[in-house]
């Protein structure tokens, strides 16, 4: 039987590679639309968790996640051996930059070896697909000679294709099965398999002429928000200095009802894309002799609102005549955005770091987060009382989560710096003053 049989029946078994934020919700739909599924996971904490039927992620249905284990639909390993008697291999792993904010494909690079040995060894070809979100050129440059380095021919022994992941944790309205996947291929070969693949259990599929158009794809999606929301950032600025009101200011350009779109400012981005993406085709741009000089702009502006923030905090002291030295603040949210656990790239560290450096003792409270690790210590959240606002000289509103008691942080008498304008989203006008 070959592979195209194999997924047509629904016969192929599948490997996940990385079971964070996009490999285990792919890895449950798989294992729903009827394909045996290996999810490989390293980080033994995590493992065990998934393994027994706990949801590490937000959206992450855990009573579904529970039947695909005992059904059998779904195995957790972290034993990459059984990635060998998958027909479909799915690489769905971190991609982060390095200090220097520099591309660091250290996980592609060991995921595409654990499937280059699962090619050589096994006994039918693969599909290999890349999820992570990466350069244009990663699948082709990077991907590829792995594979081809083990000895396999491309569209014999293993086919190849990209199709980026779309996922937003904690979004309940857009999923796995209903969001368009695109995806692009090594060869129309490659192409159509991947295409049959998802296409068992996505709803609609997007096909594009190459791997490096679906990569760049994905990373205009991402830096389409950044670069919005680094004007909106730039406008917030500007705003503070004229003493307007920038969210006014939104809400009323928000009323023409074409040709305008509301993105809002806030203290710096955070997640696992759009920090990271525009340093992605920044590096490769270079490669070409070219300089994306607006969306490196757009890039610095966001990165440096947490410096901004951290000057309204002194300000706001400033005025209830204190100065950052020496006063307790709390930080409301460390999460990147609301009602979520996920703390990668959030601008919350970079600010309490600032704070900190300029001798405040600088406490937290986030309902979905209860450590939080800044500069090598771990803090833990603090519960939101009045006790606890009585005891701080300022709060800073960073994440807008919907279970926290706005009228009780306004009602406290202390200078609130709202990040997120979410006293005025959350409260009443009669339960405090915006």
């Amino acid at each position: 039987m070959g592979i195209l049989e194999s997924i047509v029946g629904r016969w192929a078994r599948v490997g996940v590679i990385g079971l964070g934020y996009v490999g285990l919700p792919l890895a449950m739909e798989a294992a729903a639309a009827g394909y045996k599924v290996l999810g490989l996971e390293k980080e033994g904490e995590r493992r065990a968790r998934i393994a027994e039927g706990q949801a590490p992620c937000e959206g992450t249905d855990g009573e579904r996640l529970r039947l695909l284990l005992e059904e059998g639909r779904l195995e957790v390993s972290g034993d990459p051996e059984g990635l060998r008697d998958c027909e479909v291999l799915c690489i769905c792993v971190p991609t982060p930059l390095s200090r220097t904010r520099d591309p660091d494909l250290r996980y592609v690079e060991e995921a595409s070896r654990m499937a280059g040995e699962a090619v050589r060894d096994g006994k039918r070809p693969k599909l290999v697909v890349l999820e992570s979100t990466s350069y244009p050129g990663t699948s082709r440059q990077v991907v590829l000679p792995i594979l081809e380095g083990m000895g396999q021919r491309a569209c014999s022994d293993f086919h190849l294709a990209f199709s980026p992941e779309r996922v937003d944790p904690g979004n309940a309205r857009w999923r796995l099965d209903n969001t368009p996947k695109l995806l692009g291929g090594l060869s129309d070969c490659c192409a159509d398999l991947a295409e049959r693949f998802y296409g068992s259990f996505v709803g609609r599929t997007v096909r594009v002429s190459s791997l490096e158009v679906a990569e760049m794809a994905k990373l205009l999606e991402n830096i389409f928000r950044g670069v919005n929301i680094a004007l909106v950032n730039e406008l917030w600025m500007l705003c503070d200095r004229m003493g307007l009101d920038v969210w006014e200011v939104i809400e009323a350009a928000s009323t023409k009802p074409f040709g305008f779109m509301p993105f809002w400012p806030g203290p710096g981005l955070g997640g696992h894309c759009i920090p990271v993406d525009p340093f992605y085709l920044s590096w490769k741009a270079r490669e070409y002799d070219f300089q994306t000089e607006f969306i490196e702009l757009a890039g610095k502006v966001n990165v440096n609102m947490p410096y901004f923030v951290a000057g309204l905090v002194a300000r706001a002291l400033n005025g209830a005549g204190m100065t950052v030295s020496g006063s307790r603040i709390l930080v409301l949210g460390v999460a990147y955005k609301p009602d979520v656990s996920d703390t990668r790239e959030t601008p919350a560290a970079k600010l309490i770091s600032l704070l900190r450096r300029d001798g405040a003792e600088v406490v937290y409270h986030d309902p979905h987060v209860p450590e939080f690790a800044v500069g090598g210590e771990v803090l833990r959240s603090v519960e939101l009382t009045p006790e606890t606002l009585r005891s701080c000289h300022c709060a800073v509103i960073v994440t807008d989560h919907s279970g926290v008691d706005y009228a009780l942080v306004a009602g406290s008498g202390i200078p609130v710096v709202d990040t997120r304008n979410a006293l005025r989203k959350r409260l009443k006008p009669a339960e405090g003053k915006t």
